[in-house]
């Protein structure tokens, strides 16, 4: 514990010296604050109204910002490593591999959930200074679910970095996993599943098994419980997992796949790096 420690301590200072770190920092507080200047929380969308405005839109853009970030910097991690012969120094040194790939993970994660979750905290806390009422429960789910969103997306990402063979690769990897998933939000995947003829059950388990589907409808059945802006698709889901079920769903499956990739990426990265 204490390698992995040390490990995770090295990698958040050498995030924080790091140019994408700052400009990560950046756009998160800069989407807060500009949310604040242009007034969302004295208007109104589908009943709500103060901070809760402000929270729904916030989710809605991190879904779009935060995996790309996550993918595209977290692939560099051991694939970058690799190309600078870190691991020719690493066998000579008394840190297992596994204390230094989970504290990788470990000192990673923090540095990509502190930022989010520090930029909504703030948000709140000057919503309470100037008496705005605060959703304390929708704060609470969205905080738990922009965790798992941050690490599903870093598990996939060491899985990525620990498959290439180089940071170009790792990269080009990466951003194909995040376009990928962006196409297959809606319009592509229902489009071939109705032109296929296929069930809308088998349909619409396909569109779930896409993490950013379930952020983004675990998202919408925070503020519209029966998913109306879904159409018939709602009917599915809420018979096979009723609403307070499907947000306990959006919460276990993305943390789930998160651990699976880290887990095979470190299997192969100890299979690959060890003679």
């Amino acid at each position: 514990m204490k390698q992995l420690w040390l490990t995770a301590k090295l990698d958040i200072v050498e995030s924080l010296r790091a140019r994408w770190f700052q400009i990560y920092t950046l756009v998160f507080g800069g989407i807060v604050a500009l949310l604040f200047v242009f007034g969302l929380t004295e208007s109104r969308v589908l009943g709500f109204i103060g901070l809760s405005r402000l929270l729904v839109t916030y989710i809605q853009l991190t879904m779009a910002i935060l995996p790309i970030f996550v993918l595209i910097t977290t692939v560099r991690s051991v694939a970058g490593d690799r190309e600078a012969g870190v691991f020719e120094y690493l066998l000579s040194l008394p840190v297992s591999l596994s204390a230094w790939f989970w504290g990788k993970i470990v000192g990673r994660y923090l540095i990509i959930f502190t930022p989010v979750f520090l930029a909504m905290l703030g948000a709140t806390l000057w919503a309470t200074f100037q008496d705005i009422e605060v959703p304390w429960a929708m704060f609470g789910y969205y905080t738990a679910l922009l965790a798992v969103m941050a690490w599903c997306f870093l598990g996939i990402g060491m899985l990525i970095s620990a498959i290439a063979r180089s940071t170009d690769m790792a990269q080009g990897a990466a951003f194909m996993v995040w376009l990928t998933l962006l196409l297959f939000l809606d319009l592509i995947l229902l489009g071939v599943m109705i032109q296929g003829k296929v069930s809308p059950e088998i349909a619409i388990t396909l569109a779930l098994a896409n993490p950013l589907q379930v952020f983004r409808t675990a998202a919408l059945a925070l503020f519209d419980p029966q998913l109306i802006v879904l159409g018939p698709s709602a009917y599915v889901i809420l018979d096979l997992f009723g609403a307070t079920g499907y947000k306990i769903f959006a919460l276990i499956y993305p943390a789930t796949l998160g651990f699976l990739s880290a887990t095979s990426g470190y299997l192969l990265f100890r299979r690959g790096d060890l003679p």
